[in-house]
């Protein structure tokens, strides 16, 4: 059981909307990946919940990799500074790259992230994103697979976080 928070605000997205979501984005990589291995490397930590339910999901033949990278640290503003924590265990030469991730926000995070694994030669290399916040965009980036646009708040929940909490709430919430 989740206990509700003092911070948890608004609920933006149901836990059941996410999870039709989730089926609708797997359902769309696996026909776009249809006869492909996909490598899903998972941005931790926000992503991990949504790269779980969207793992369960696919059909195609799918592996794991992780990596981390932090920009925010305990702010809700990204620094704009981001420090890789975690890199992948192995090579993605030559293979198919979908880099799973909980929000795209300013950008600069993914976008760095993207130039860094486009230098090590992937097949391809795609992102689903479950939520995205154009206005905040700093940087041109698009992902393929887009879960929900959600207006410039703060969000919290499905992986996501503030400060390391709230992780764990089944559904998006705006931090009040």
């Amino acid at each position: 059981m989740v206990h509700p928070d003092e911070h948890q605000g608004e609920v933006l997205i149901t836990s059941e909307e996410l999870q039709a979501k989730v089926r609708e984005l797997a359902a769309q990589i696996n026909a776009d990946y249809a006869g492909r291995d996909v490598l899903l490397v998972c941005v931790l930590k926000g992503a991990v919940l949504f790269l779980a339910d969207l793992l369960r999901c696919l059909e195609v033949p799918a592996e794991v990799e992780f990596m981390a990278v932090s920009s925010y640290g305990a702010a809700t503003e990204t620094s704009g500074v981001v420090r890789v924590l975690k890199d992948l265990d192995r090579s993605i030469d030559g293979r198919h790259v979908l880099v799973v991730e909980d929000i795209v926000d300013s950008g600069l995070t993914l976008d760095y992230l993207l130039r860094m694994l486009e230098e090590r030669r992937p097949a391809s290399l795609e992102v689903c994103a479950l939520l995205t916040k154009p206005e905040r965009r700093q940087v041109q980036l698009e992902a393929r697979y887009v879960g929900f646009e959600i207006p410039d708040r703060f969000v919290v929940g499905y992986g996501l976080d503030h400060d390391e909490r709230l992780r764990g709430l089944p559904h998006i919430a705006a931090l009040s």
